[in-house]
């Protein structure tokens, strides 16, 4: 049962019951996305009906894209479990099921769909109630759809696996994209002394937002300039845990959040070993939505603490070429897809 005020069965805008999407039926490239005509979606009872205004592009779109690593394939073997893609959406509630008690229709909204079916690149996507936060008042859609996974995963990174403290030396590797641009905002939030690493494209904007070293990764191993840190959030994990844990200080913290998976299998096969040692505390980060960090993340922005960082933005039409860009690794920040002008 619905809100039947706003039913989502009435005509859209355009006089129809139907949205543009961006979909796809097999794995690949971009090539194989396409916009097509479907119908809008009806809210479950536990869900929000939100006519979406903006979606962030992440790596997990990405990989889930293509189907690489294999694991991305669970529940979608030979075709994509879900045909439309985008997990991080900004946009206004238009429906709401008969058990949500926290959002009513006009609501302006922000959250991560991954939990929850996905289907952000599109006008309109149902999610659980439970995957959504108020949109901070001070931001438009797309800087706000900028901000759930990456924002959510620098904050467990940084301070619930890496147990982030004011005076600490701590060292991003992959600073500049989605992830690294929150973490590095966090990190100087809170007092600690940053180091960057990324291409040489990106060191400008590290140092604009905050980082007091870069470092450019084509030219300079982070492991082998002798430098120790307390902290390293690895966003990429194109350097072994072995030769990671050269540049860590005595009992420091390593956590991973990317990287392939055979590197990333290495460090949960190395953890315990390396905690029985008491060398290094040695962690992978597991991406887990949390409304609750959400919510720290829009106290911080309407504080004017931090700011997402978004390169670019592209029409519904162009989201494959977004993708593209993504997949490529040149974007700076975030890149964002928007439904409306």
């Amino acid at each position: 049962m619905i809100d039947e005020v706003n039913d989502p069965s009435l005509p859209n805008e355009r006089g129809t019951n139907k949205m543009r999407a961006m979909v796809y039926d097999t794995y690949g490239m971009p090539e194989v996305l396409r916009i097509e005509e479907v119908d809008i979606p009806v809210p479950k009872d536990h869900e929000v009906l939100i006519e979406v205004h903006a979606a962030s592009v992440n790596s997990w779109d990405w990989d889930l894209l293509r189907g690489k690593p294999f694991l991305t394939r669970l529940g979608g073997f030979r075709r994509p479990r879900y045909r439309i893609l985008g997990a991080d959406i900004a946009g206004r509630v238009v429906a709401v099921g008969v058990t949500v008690t926290r959002f009513r229709p006009g609501d302006e909204v922000f959250g991560d769909l991954s939990g929850s079916g996905w289907g952000g690149f599109a006008e309109y996507v149902c999610a659980s109630e439970e995957a959504l936060t108020p949109k901070p008042a001070r931001l438009n859609f797309p800087q706000a759809a900028a901000i759930p996974q990456a924002a959510v995963l620098a904050l467990q990174g940084m301070r619930m696996k890496g147990e982030l403290q004011k005076g600490q030396r701590v060292l991003i590797n992959g600073a500049g994209g989605g992830v690294g641009t929150f973490a590095i905002q966090f990190a100087k939030l809170h007092g600690a002394e940053v180091t960057g690493v990324d291409s040489a494209e990106k060191l400008d904007m590290l140092r604009a937002i905050g980082s007091d070293f870069v470092l450019d990764y084509t030219k300079e191993d982070f492991t082998r300039r002798g430098h120790k840190y307390d902290l390293i959030l690895d966003v990429v994990g194109n350097r072994s845990v072995f030769a990671v844990k050269r540049a860590l200080m005595p009992g420091g913290t390593y956590v991973m959040i990317g990287g392939p998976l055979s590197r990333i299998l290495l460090a949960l096969v190395a953890a315990p070993l390396y905690a029985r040692l008491k060398r290094m505390k040695l962690a992978v980060l597991v991406h887990k939505p949390n409304h609750r960090d959400q919510m720290v993340w829009k106290e911080l922005v309407e504080s004017g603490q931090v700011l997402p960082v978004i390169e670019s933005q592209y029409p519904l039409s162009e989201a494959a070429e977004a993708l593209r860009h993504m997949g490529e690794g040149h974007a700076k920040g975030k890149i964002v897809i928007q439904m409306k002008r």
